[in-house]
């Protein structure tokens, strides 16, 4: 269950703080490269400029786990207008009732979006069918993705000293038994992801998951901001070592020295988090997720150029991290 944005955004804001060249001369040689998006979902760009579309996707890999019975837990769409200077990560319901075409051996079929990752076998394949359900959805093609694991933002989160969380409503996890009260706390890495996955007795439910989801990706955001990196490059090193070794990127043909560059400006102020129109539906006595109008222009809006003004037109849906 994971928020692969979060190290993502780790290292745009490691960047602030130790500089372009030696980062990535150190990420490249630590991450793993694959191609995580289908050919229908990629798009045949080879610069940054003008709007960037990211996929990046957190599954419930666990340290040993080989085999292909991993679901994806979060699924983020990060969507980055031209000027490059705001950002959109859109959470799409890990319960929506989606179209799967074929792949990875599965024929086809309708089925809760968390299950495509599965039903192509996990990894890179997975990622693929689970790119061409979004796209052929949505419309929208990626100039790039992200896999990550679940032991990966846990460790990043300790060795960022943990995160500040504000807990809204009194919740106890289903994995743990342990009870998160209400105010505002500092969570080390096993706490915070702990209660990130929770949504049951929440009065949202999943979408409130969604909303503490990205609410941790500020926190780690604002937490990286904070820290002295530059004077500390044992603990730089671990760092950038957990998250290489976290990731699986698909940069689709683009430098990482170019993606962070780009990127390089997006912060907690200019950055929003976005929930896709949609309602809970029990079909057949199994619950699902179903877009409201067809997420009311939402993906359009990602499409063309028009995502701050379906933001402001649709307030309901967007908060801020």
């Amino acid at each position: 269950m994971l928020l692969g944005t979060g190290l993502v955004v780790v290292l745009l804001a490691t960047l602030a703080v130790v500089g372009l060249q030696v980062l990535a001369n150190r990420y490249e040689r630590t991450i793993t490269r694959e191609q995580l998006l289908d050919p229908s979902a990629r798009t045949d760009r080879t610069d940054l400029d003008g709007p960037i579309n990211y996929l990046l996707v957190g599954s419930d890999r666990r340290p040993g786990d080989v085999g292909p019975q991993q679901r994806t837990d979060t699924i983020l769409i990060v969507h980055v207008p031209a000027g490059l200077r705001t950002g959109y990560l859109i959470s799409v319901p890990r319960d929506l009732l989606v179209t799967i075409p074929a792949g990875g051996g599965y024929p086809g079929g309708e089925d809760k979006i968390n299950t495509a990752y599965e039903y192509g076998g996990g990894g890179q394949a997975g990622a693929q069918l689970l790119s061409a359900t979004l796209t052929q959805l949505t419309g929208i093609r990626f100039d790039g993705a992200a896999l990550i694991d679940f032991a990966g933002l846990r460790t990043v989160i300790d060795l960022l000293g943990g995160v500040d969380m504000c807990v809204r409503t009194e919740v106890r996890s289903i994995h743990t038994d342990r009870v998160f009260h209400p105010g505002c706390q500092q969570m080390d890495g096993a706490q915070a992801l702990d209660y990130v996955r929770q949504r049951y007795d929440l009065p949202g439910g999943d979408y409130d998951r969604q909303t503490h989801q990205q609410q941790l990706l500020g926190a780690m955001l604002e937490r990286t901001s904070q820290t002295r990196l530059r004077s500390d490059p044992v603990q730089l090193h671990r760092l950038i070592q957990a998250v290489g070794n976290s990731l699986t990127l698909d940069t689709n043909g683009i430098p990482v020295e170019d993606l962070l560059l780009a990127l390089h400006g997006l912060s907690t102020d200019t950055m929003h988090g976005v929930q896709v129109p949609s309602h809970p539906q029990t079909i057949g006595q199994v619950s699902y997720v179903l877009l409201d109008g067809g997420g009311q222009g939402l993906f359009e809006a990602v499409r063309g150029t028009r995502m701050p003004e379906w933001a402001g037109a649709n307030s309901r849906w967007v908060t801020r991290l």
